[in-house]
């Protein structure tokens, strides 16, 4: 007999003020592209103490969860932005996803752990008591074990896996901040694999017949951030002066590994559409300087420089880029900007929340291969970052993302591309090279171009115990509810979505979903459930599991709309405003 259906129908009843801002003043006047000291490339200065690190976030209060209430029946209308319009478990093994427009990158959407499955049971009590954020239940090849925080991570092998099973019983995430740490430590063979080792170290690996550098393809952008709600970055005038006062070839050439390059566009070019338009400014201090005395700054101002605790692959060492752009403001611009260096969780949020007053150095790892995942994610409507929305930048966007025709779509991200450059509500400086190093007998090593190294693959010599280094601890284990890469790669080893991306690339494949096959126009998509898929506490997946996966990150009235900081914010950016989310203010 065919199981009750469950339906969600998603309306978003308007945008919903999804965490996302930083910025603050800059400053004008100076002489030519400046000559930072030597020391810049090999010593950073003394940090400045770093402000109160982030905690765990108080929950929305909210009503009591009646299980019983997951009756499936919600109603939306396609306004205000909505992308997403149902939500259907049609039997217990199909879901069909019904749209408010053609979503011609739907599987690669819908193959990002953002948008994993979790048991509906389970989550009806894990996010209740908050455990959702540090033991998930998924269905991949580890199960959670153990985490320590402070210190490391273990991961068990799941003998009920569906896939191949892992290669190593065991599976352990350590971290640490700094390059050459995660270097010594293997080089001494207590860990097997490391992330983004520091670029001065990259000929020494490769001399080193013990070890073996997988080098990454550069899909990445580090960017300065200006946020316009805050003087004297609510002028356009200033934010391009900075754009045109910033020698990017420079900060490329001296603190960058090989394989990387100056971003003449927000998107790397290996992304369809994303080079299309003109290229950035070009570096001349003089006009710059020219330009900033005209908005009415002659003299300069003072600012802060952003950075958080970590290195990423676009930005392999953020005390040394940030001293020379403190550096190049001051010769160029004449702006005085001191280093503020926050915990990594704790900026994540700042910038989301547009707390940040001045400059800020952040960046971003390309999720799926679509122009969706840069500009249509960073520069939509209900973005905060960057303050007040830009309508020259979002509406183009708006409309290229529903286009099935890349080169229909085309004109469209021309558009943006070019408001972009002119609106300046960020500067792209650099598509960073980047890379992995193991120990050479780690068979199934790789470098993955998303950074979601699969570990399950792979197999250190005759060590059953597989150990990595990353640069941070996650944030939590609930990834449907975060954006930070360290997070991500965890949960990636345990958690699941319908579809997948191959190993060390971006095509798509099957995952919990053996297809997720489109109508004619792209509107309906109806995924098909692998049959007999076991979770990590022993329950069979269903589309019922599918359901609530979405609906509590969508709903914003639902009562388990709470994740970790409750902003569900790749939901939002990339599917639509939130279910009865509250107009934003």
């Amino acid at each position: 007999m065919k199981p009750k259906s469950f339906i969600v129908l998603f309306s978003a009843l308007a945008v919903f003020g999804i965490i996302m801002s930083a910025c603050a003043p800059a400053a004008t006047a100076a002489p030519a592209a400046p000559a930072a000291p030597a020391a810049v490339a090999t010593t950073a200065p003394a940090a400045p103490a770093a402000t109160a690190t982030s905690v765990p976030p108080t929950p929305t209060p909210r009503p009591p969860y009646d299980p019983a209430s997951f009756t499936g029946d919600v109603v939306g209308d396609c306004k205000n932005g909505q992308i997403l319009k149902e939500i259907a478990a049609v039997d217990s093994l199909t879901v069909k996803f019904s749209l408010c427009q053609p979503e011609p990158a739907f599987r690669e959407k819908v193959a990002f752990s953002a948008f994993s499955i979790q048991p509906k049971a389970y989550l009806e009590k894990a996010i209740v008591d908050r455990s959702i954020l540090e033991k998930p239940v998924g269905t991949g090849p580890y199960m959670l074990d153990s985490w320590k925080r402070g210190e490391s991570v273990t991961f068990k092998r799941f003998d009920g896996y569906w896939g191949d099973k892992a290669k190593t019983s065991t599976l352990v995430f350590r971290w640490s901040k700094e390059g050459a740490a995660r270097l010594l430590e293997l080089q001494s063979g207590t860990v097997d694999g490391i992330d983004n080792p520091s670029p001065d170290d990259f000929t020494k690996i490769a001399a080193d017949s013990s070890l073996k550098l997988y080098t990454r393809e550069a899909n990445n952008v580090l960017y300065f951030g200006m946020t316009n709600t805050f003087a004297p970055f609510d002028k356009k005038e200033v934010r391009q002066a900075i754009a045109m006062g910033i020698d990017r070839d420079r900060i490329v050439k001296n603190f960058y590994p090989a394989g990387s390059a100056v971003a003449d566009y927000f998107t790397p070019c290996s992304i369809v559409n994303a080079c299309v338009g003109d290229k950035w400014y070009s570096f001349d201090a003089a006009a710059a300087k020219a330009l900033l005395a005209k908005a009415g700054f002659p003299d300069g101002f003072k600012t802060h420089i952003y950075i958080r605790d970590v290195v990423r692959s676009y930005l392999p060492d953020p005390q040394v880029v940030a001293t020379e752009l403190q550096a190049q403001l001051k010769a160029n611009l004449n702006i005085d900007a001191d280093i503020v260096v926050l915990e990594s969780g704790k900026m994540v949020t700042d910038s989301q929340n547009g707390a940040l007053s001045g400059i800020h150095l952040l960046g971003w790892n390309g999720d799926y291969p679509h122009i969706s995942d840069w500009l249509n994610y960073f520069f939509t409507e209900s973005k905060n970052e960057w303050g007040k929305p830009y309508p020259d930048i979002y509406k183009p966007l708006d409309t290229g993302a529903s286009m099935a025709d890349p080169k229909k779509a085309e004109s469209y991200y021309l558009a943006a591309n070019n408001a972009i450059k002119d609106e300046v509500p960020m500067i792209p400086v650099v598509h960073g090279g980047s890379a992995t190093v193991f120990k050479a007998d780690v068979v199934g090593a790789h470098a993955s171009p998303l950074g979601d190294e699969y570990f399950a693959v792979m197999k250190p010599g005759n060590r059953d115990t597989f150990v990595w280094m990353q640069n941070a601890e996650p944030l939590s284990l609930y990834c449907n509810d975060e954006t930070d890469g360290e997070s991500i790669r965890a949960c990636n080893q345990v958690l699941e979505s319908l579809l997948s991306f191959e190993v060390g690339g971006t095509a798509v494949k099957p995952g919990l979903a053996t297809s997720c096959d489109p109508n004619a126009d792209l509107t309906v998509w109806t995924c098909h459930l692998r049959p007999n898929v076991k979770f990590h506490d022993g329950s069979t997946l269903t589309a019922n599991d599918v359901v609530m996966s979405w609906q509590v990150a969508w709903d914003y009235n639902h009562p388990l709309h709470i994740g970790n900081t409750g902003a569900f914010e790749y939901f939002t950016t990339l599917w639509g405003n939130l279910l009865n989310a509250p107009p934003a203010s």
